[in-house]
């Protein structure tokens, strides 16, 4: 007997679970409905066609109705909707959107994949046709179509997310003046805050007007321009508004056709990505997955896992036994020279999960040092202080940056811990590397501390620490250049170089606790040992007074500083 498998969504996972079905299974008959013109596009490159560097419409297609029909005879009818499903008799009722008419389509196996719509809140001004969402091949080409036709001299991008990021560095390509509003103190929500601000700096570096703690209340025209109107603020004139406040499963369907749901009324499956119904899979944007490093429940709207689970449901419904083990949402974006990038849990993540954490920040060489073009990247690394087993990790850098997250998050799936970072046999030659990886110094700044050998404190300790130093009970320390200490240090810091301080310990108090820094932690781990090592009690600064620089500016940069940390800028 013939199979038929019917698809709702053409995009990441049904297009995969499309092709894979057909893989496994030459006979059955395969439908896949999409409510779009497109199948199987590129959401990821949508913004890069807005802003040229995608020159071409065609490549933002990975497959076509037709190249569907010849490689795999897989019936891909567009423009189509689903309307409802009956799940008594195995149907879906379907509109065909060029002309209105409906149908019912049959099914033995039915896969859900309608993937995320964007969050348009019922907001004043809200309907203006100056605002503009970016999910679809259609809504890429309005932007675009929109910028050739009004050639707009700036723009409002509202939302700080992959999105949002992409599309005000897509449209400064483009020759428009952008300003990018964030609701939260950051943009790039995996990111801790002080990895986000290096990001901050650079954009603004880059020519975007990106204002944080910002509050869209709505919208107006006057004089030909939209207004963004904010709260507490003076409003932001413009001749276009990107709407890119995130996204929300396209659960409609299921909700109605009474299939269990999760959270944010997402769709409820086990690990063979199963719904309730048996005969009903659902795979991508749309479902609830469990968290891969802290077992929590979570939506994580990303291509990688969408794909993976397509898979799996075809296996499934082909007979086959996969599972999908959860995400870690591993994920990487390009902005303008830099790269960010992020796997596992945060720090808002592991504290909501319950799990015990701590962070070590390094900062390394994308490659030897000497060799030209190294450029340098920051690696914020969570592990559990109990096991020492790697739970998340962040980076934000220029070159190298994809193949040292991708070995970290590599090492979160395989369960490692800081100690196996440092044993990590990583291919080394100058234009690649450095003897010793970044991965691997991760690795043994762990190990150090984990050991015993080394202690260190950050900048959220930075004010209790200036009140402990008021009292006289602490000493701050900083190991770097007279010059590098008067181009900026910590208020009430004591400078003394590293090559100078074993001749000048008498100058320090043994009785007090010294808090070292330098410029990237590294001299100022050098000063503790030899602290250590003379009978002081010493800690030393994670990622650095050049790491923290960045945090300090962004302070300054914001309206709303969270607090003062003591920095004397000379």
């Amino acid at each position: 007997m013939v199979m038929k498998v019917l698809i709702i969504g053409g995009v990441a996972g049904g297009a995969t679970a499309a092709a894979r079905l057909r893989r496994l299974d030459e006979s059955a008959e395969i439908v896949i409905l999409e409510r779009s013109g497109y199948v199987s596009y590129a959401n990821c490159g949508l913004p890069y066609y807005i802003g040229g560097v995608i020159e071409k419409k065609q490549a933002l297609t990975l497959q076509t109705k037709e190249s569907f029909w010849n490689r795999f005879h897989i019936d891909v009818r567009l423009n189509s909707e689903a309307l409802s499903i009956d799940r008594e008799r195995n149907t879906v009722r379907v509109r065909h959107l060029l002309d209105g008419s409906e149908y019912e389509e049959a099914y033995d196996k039915l896969i859900l994949s309608p993937g995320a719509k964007a969050l348009r809140p019922p907001l004043p001004g809200i309907d203006s046709p100056r605002i503009f969402t970016l999910r679809t091949v259609e809504d890429t080409f309005a932007i675009r179509e929109q910028i050739e036709k009004t050639r707009p001299g700036n723009a409002v991008v509202i939302g700080g997310g992959f999105i949002g990021l992409e599309m005000a560095e897509n449209l400064i390509h483009a020759g428009i003046k952008t300003t990018l509003l964030q609701r939260g103190d950051q943009v790039m929500a995996p990111l801790d805050y002080d990895m986000a601000c290096q990001i901050h700096s650079y954009l603004r570096g880059r020519g975007v007007d990106l204002r944080l703690n910002q509050t869209v209340t709505g919208f107006y025209e006057e004089d030909g321009r939209l207004y963004t109107q904010l709260e507490g603020r003076e409003a932001v004139g413009a001749d276009l508004a990107i709407l890119a406040i995130g996204v929300a499963p396209e659960t409609h369907l299921a909700r109605e056709a009474g299939l269990s749901l999760g959270i944010r009324e997402s769709i409820l499956v086990n690990e063979r990505m199963e719904t309730s119904d048996p005969d009903i899979y659902a795979v991508g944007d749309a479902v609830q997955v469990r968290h891969f490093v802290s077992g929590a429940d979570s939506l994580i709207a990303l291509a990688g896992p969408a794909n993976k689970q397509g898979r799996i449901a075809a296996d499934n419904i082909c007979g086959r036994d996969s599972r999908f083990d959860g995400s870690q949402g591993s994920s990487i974006i390009r902005l303008f020279d830099m790269t960010a990038a992020s796997t596992g849990l945060n720090e808002k993540a592991a504290t909501a999960a319950g799990i015990p954490w701590e962070a070590v920040v390094t900062y390394s060489a994308s490659h030897a040092a000497y060799y030209p073009g190294a450029t340098d990247m920051t690696v914020k690394t969570l592990y559990n202080p109990e096991s020492g087993r790697i739970l998340g990790a962040q980076i934000v850098g220029f070159d190298g940056v994809d193949k040292r997250i991708d070995v970290l998050a590599t090492a979160i799936r395989a369960g490692m811990t800081g100690e196996d970072l440092e044993e990590l046999d990583l291919a080394y030659a100058p234009p690649y590397s450095s003897a010793k990886d970044p991965v691997n110094m991760a690795g043994f700044v762990i190990g150090n501390i984990r050991s015993g050998l080394l202690k260190q404190f950050n900048w959220k300790d930075l004010e209790e620490l200036q009140k402990q130093r008021g009292d006289g009970k602490i000493t701050l320390l900083d190991t770097r250049t007279e010059r590098e200490y008067y181009q900026g240090h910590f208020q009430g810091s004591v400078n003394i170089p590293l090559d100078e301080l074993r001749e000048r310990l008498s100058e320090l108090d043994p009785q007090k606790p010294v808090y070292v820094n330098c410029h990237s932690g590294l001299r100022s781990y050098l000063a503790c040992r030899i602290l250590t090592g003379n009978g002081f009690e010493c800690y030393n600064f994670s990622g650095g007074y050049r790491f923290y620089e960045y945090i300090a500016g962004d302070r300054n940069y914001d309206e709303t500083p969270r607090h003062a940390c003591g920095v004397e800028i000379r």
